[in-house]
């Protein structure tokens, strides 16, 4: 199984936010710190603002905060936000589907990946505060202007 370009991005989001000793950040502070896309950022954005893991302000002196405490938020609430298919298969369309076994081994796997992830907080994820705001800092500025494509890679 592999996340979303989208999930992927909005984890980005939320541990920045987490380690961030302001707890304040900014489309363009936060796409350029990691070379990502500022249109494809700003869905990412709006997207957790719409589903409360994040507080948006606009406007001069704008931009986004959590909007509970990083041990509140649950890395299984922000992937079942952000995923829209967790279907391993597409079991439904298969010509076997009415004798194989192997769609409800792969609920039961799915359902297990979700499980551990709701053991798990943005906190536990922003653990090491102070060695994720130093690699933050050091990552390299970007080179030249991101694409803002949102195809997968």
């Amino acid at each position: 199984m592999q996340l979303t370009r989208h999930t992927d991005y909005a984890l980005r989001v939320l541990i920045h936010l987490a380690v961030t000793p302001t707890g304040r950040a900014t489309i363009p502070e936060v796409a350029d710190a990691y070379a990502l896309s500022r249109n494809h950022l700003m869905k990412v954005v709006h997207h957790l603002g719409l589903g409360g893991f994040i507080i948006t302000q606009r406007g001069r002196g704008g931009g986004f905060t959590l909007a509970r405490p990083p041990e509140l938020i649950s890395l299984g609430e922000v992937i079942r936000h952000t995923e829209t298919d967790m279907n391993l298969a597409d079991c439904a369309n298969c010509g076997l589907r009415s004798a194989c076994g192997l769609s409800g081994i792969l609920k039961a796997a799915t359902a297990a990946f979700l499980a551990v992830l709701d053991q798990h907080s943005l906190a536990d994820a922003a653990k090491d505060k102070a060695g994720l705001a130093a690699l933050i800092a050091a990552l390299p500025a970007p080179l030249s202007p991101v694409s803002d494509s949102c195809a997968p890679s």
